[in-house]
């Protein structure tokens, strides 16, 4: 086993109180031992991970050496470090973590896993030309807002972790958009509180940001779109992508690239199995969208702190059924009789998870953990 999955499993990935001090502190003391490329930042609820693999993907086709930092992993912690066109190895992250010992010395126990993790791509992307940073939670207090940047993109910004962000879309994106002091590249947002913000934050810097238009797409696009059978929220962050590539000075040539190296966004894993690693009210409306008029059984299961029942309502119109699949989380506890409950209030057949039925169309939502634990029986069977 990996020397850094060996450490890893030591760091705790849930705090019951958060020092939002710690990175900035500790980073300060530490900085001159880093290279740090020119950087991306994305922040927002939906949309950060494949926006940010666009841009990556778009930028490695001009022939610059790029980085993408992304999370969380759904079945192996290199996938958060891509570089280059793949996910960097463990023999070369084992080398990285050694080194990253010695640079932190007694730091090194203040450190959570998401924090450990970031300064990790630092020195796995030392020699990029850009790295794309995408913010784990939030914006302003992020283990990634540390460092200085060339860009941001904001992605649509939703409801969702209230419990650390805010309660309301305006709390939420506040937080957010305090990360924000430079040039911006604007997805095009659901929610008018949202934009109030964003609006609010480019007057206090007296700046211009880029606003995409929804659903106004170039012919390129369009084309590409066709070809790897983009649903339309991919769409929509491939177009985002491709005007973040524009404002860094590179024109997108999507002739030369290929298709989405990311797993799990609305990726199409078989004829009839979509998997897609939504977990909140936005993304349970795209899906909702994506399949209108037909009729799907739902792979499912959540977490107890989120809104399962408000999710569950949106999906029902496209629902056939629902099996639920378990969740191995020792940190948090699933809502698996919770759901059950709910849907059977609402007249829903539910039963547990218990494979494939070739004549069937499925769809695997609810989070990331939902993904790994249907892609590890998918890839086992």
């Amino acid at each position: 086993m990996s020397v850094l999955l060996k450490y890893l499993e030591k760091k705790p990935l849930y705090y019951d109180h958060i020092d939002y001090g710690r990175m900035p502190r500790i980073f300060r003391t530490i900085s001159h031992k880093f290279h740090i490329p020119k950087t991306v930042h994305i922040i927002g609820t939906n949309g950060k991970g494949s926006t940010g693999r666009f841009l990556a993907q778009i930028l490695e086709s001009v022939g610059l050496k790029i980085g993408h930092y992304t999370s969380p992993h759904i079945l192996e912690f290199n996938e958060r470090i891509y570089r280059d066109g793949i996910c960097v190895g463990y023999d070369e992250l084992d080398i990285l973590h050694e080194r990253l010992l010695a640079i932190l010395g007694e730091y090194e126990s203040e450190l959570s896993y998401f924090e450990y993790a970031t300064l990790l791509a630092f020195l796995a992307y030392e020699e990029c030309d850009y790295m794309i940073l995408e913010a784990g939670v939030g914006g302003e207090f992020d283990a990634t807002n540390i460092v200085p940047k060339e860009l941001s993109i904001v992605t649509p910004i939703s409801l969702d972790h209230q419990d650390l962000l805010g309660k309301t879309i305006k709390e939420i994106a506040f937080t957010k958009l305090q990360s924000v002091n430079n040039i911006a590249v604007i997805a095009p947002q659901e929610e008018n509180e949202a934009l109030e913000i964003i609006k609010q934050r480019e007057a206090i810097l007296e700046l211009e940001f880029i606003y995409i238009r929804k659903s106004e797409h170039e012919s390129d696009v369009e084309k590409y779109a066709s070809k790897y059978s983009l649903p339309y929220i991919l769409k929509e962050n491939l177009t985002t992508a491709v005007s973040a590539a524009k404002i860094l000075g590179f024109e997108a040539d999507l002739n030369k690239v290929g298709k989405l190296s990311l797993k799990g966004r609305f990726e199409k894993i078989a004829s009839n199995i979509t998997i897609d690693v939504g977990h909140n009210i936005s993304a349970a409306n795209v899906a909702a969208k994506i399949f209108s008029g037909k009729k799907v059984i739902l792979v499912y299961n959540s977490y107890k702190d989120k809104n399962y029942n408000y999710i569950l309502k949106i999906l029902t119109p496209i629902v056939k059924s629902v099996e639920i699949i378990e969740l191995a989380n020792p940190y948090r506890a699933d809502a698996k009789n919770e759901i059950r409950e709910v849907l059977i209030k609402q007249g829903v057949d539910v039963k547990d998870f218990g494979g494939i039925n070739q004549d069937n169309e499925y769809l695997v939502f609810g989070s990331f953990g939902v993904a790994e634990k249907f892609l590890r029986y998918f890839n086992e069977k």
